[in-house]
């Protein structure tokens, strides 16, 4: 089996400081999943910024709550991001193919099997899935926590050799990220309690945060799958990932 890896982009990798989407950046990873596919893997992205996109998108006149400005944004701004993913990948003679999921779509039975026999369909005609939550009907408690629980859900689902989850951030550090004295941590073994380093920040933009991404590492890195943390801000870090591990800025958690 050709070597398969899902990579997760969080919304602070593809929002500028404003809140609009960095296309620039956007197009960057799209050459850089290019590259792997070249090299031989099996790529699965799960991709935030649909709402980020969709905020972009329209003005909106009369207030809105939360769930509505969610729903109507990521419904708005799924489209745009798609749109985008498939003309950048089409440069590179790249089908790409969307996937919208739920969390009871994850719970065993006829729901699970088909989104995973639709998946393995995708790779077997070398079609790149791009995966995001489908925010316009998952707006309760059967929410994700963040598409960082998502890409781990599906790393298991789809047996994933590694989970590459890219942050605007190294890695996980012994100290708070912003003290110079702080240290990356460069490999975690299984079993090892890191949660004293963890704060329970969310990201600017998305929903998540270190503590998910480390929630989401230990599960995935449970289930034998190995799971790298990175800096998606980082030019060519997808390549450095895998050609250059040991000298680029990482956390990675060694699968059990």
């Amino acid at each position: 089996m050709e070597k398969r890896i899902v990579i997760k982009v969080g919304s602070n990798v593809l929002t500028r400081k404003d809140g609009k989407l960095d296309v620039t950046r956007m197009s960057a990873i799209v050459d850089q999943i290019a590259w792997l596919r070249r090299q031989g893997y099996e790529v699965i992205l799960v991709s935030s910024g649909a709402v980020a996109c969709g905020r972009r998108e329209l003005t909106v006149e009369h207030s809105l709550d939360s769930v509505e400005q969610r729903q109507l944004f990521s419904a708005v701004g799924q489209v745009k991001l798609v749109g985008l993913y498939y003309d950048l990948f089409r440069e590179y003679g790249i089908h790409v193919g969307q996937v919208l999921t739920m969390k009871e779509n994850f719970e065993p039975g006829e729901q699970y099997r088909n989104q995973q026999a639709c998946m393995q369909v995708m790779l077997e005609n070398e079609v790149l899935p791009i995966v995001n939550e489908n925010d316009t009907v998952s707006v309760t408690e059967l929410m994700f926590t963040d598409n960082d629980e998502l890409s781990g859900l599906i790393a298991q689902m789809m047996d994933a050799e590694t989970l590459v989850l890219l942050s605007n951030i190294d890695g996980i550090y012994d100290g708070h990220p912003d003290n110079p004295a702080s240290r990356i941590i460069p490999r975690v073994e299984p079993g090892c309690d890191l949660s004293q380093y963890i704060k329970e920040e969310k990201s600017a933009f998305g929903r998540g945060g270190m503590h998910s991404k480390y929630t989401t590492a230990q599960k995935v890195q449970q289930a034998g799958i190995r799971v790298i943390i990175a800096n998606g801000e980082r030019d060519n870090i997808l390549g450095d990932l895998l050609q250059r591990l040991d000298s680029t800025p990482h956390t990675e958690f060694l699968p059990a």
